[in-house]
C-alpha cells in the first residue's frame, strides 16, 4: 500500500550502531558548528533498495544536526554495502519551542514525474511525538495518507511524495485506539 517497506529492525545499537555513527558525524562534522553530543536513531525504512537510518545529534552550542545514513543489502542477512550519509545543521529545537507537538526533521532522497507532467519530490520525514500515548505517526498528502509507522521509543520514520499538485506533507500522529493526538505540516506557512 506504501512506497517504503515498514521498519523491519530494533534501533540501531552495539557495533551497528558505531558503523553507522562513523559514517553519520563524518557527515555532520562538515555542518556543525560545534562538538556533537550522542546520536539519537530513528526507525529504519525501505525504499527503492536503499535502506535509509534516520539520525539527530545535539551540538555543544545549541541546536543539532540532523540527517541519515543509507545503505544497500544484496537480500535479508546479506552485508551492507554502498553507503551514503547526509546531515544538517539546525537551531530551531524541540527545547526551545514547547509548543510543538512533533519535532520533525526531513530530507528530500528523491524526485517524481507523474502523469501529465506532473512532478513532485520524496521525501524522508523522521521524528518524535513529543505528546503522551502516540502509537503510529502518519504522512498526509492532501486527502491522501501516503505512509504511516509505529512508534518506537517516540519515534518514527515516514518516505512520502511530497510537492505534488500543489500540496505538501502533513504529519499527523494517533493513539492506538486511532484518535488523533497532533497534527504538524512539514512546512511553516509563510
Amino acid at each position: 500500500m506504501f512506497s517504503a517497506e515498514p521498519p523491519q529492525e530494533p534501533l540501531p545499537y552495539g557495533r551497528w550502531a558505531e558503523a553507522l555513527a562513523e559514517r553519520f558525524l563524518e557527515a555532520a562534522r562538515d555542518e556543525a558548528e560545534s562538538e556533537i553530543g550522542e546520536i539519537t536513531w530513528f526507525p529504519e525504512r525501505l525504499y527503492v533498495g536503499r535502506t535509509y537510518v534516520p539520525a539527530v545529534a545535539p551540538m555543544a552550542e545549541g541546536g543539532e544536526v540532523c540527517g541519515y545514513v543509507s545503505y544497500f543489502r544484496e537480500h535479508e542477512g546479506a552485508q551492507a554495502t554502498d553507503f551514503h550519509a547526509d546531515a544538517y545543521a539546525t537551531e530551531d529545537t524541540a527545547g526551545d519551542n514547547p509548543d510543538w507537538t512533533l519535532d520533525l526533521n526531513d530530507e528530500e532522497i528523491g524526485h517524481y514525474r507523474g502523469g501529465q507532467g506532473r512532478r513532485g519530490k520524496v521525501t524522508l520525514v523522521w521524528g518524535e511525538a513529543l505528546v503522551p500515548n502516540g502509537a503510529v505517526a502518519t504522512t498526509e498528502l492532501g486527502p491522501t495518507t501516503t505512509d504511516q509507522c509505529e512508534l518506537i521509543d517516540n519515534r518514527f520514520t515516514l518516505i512520502s511524495l511530497d510537492d505534488y499538485t500543489g500540496d505538501y506533507i502533513e504529519v499527523r500522529l494517533y493513539g492506538a485506539k486511532g484518535a488523533e493526538l497532533a497534527r504538524e505540516p512539514l512546512y511553516e506557512e509563510e
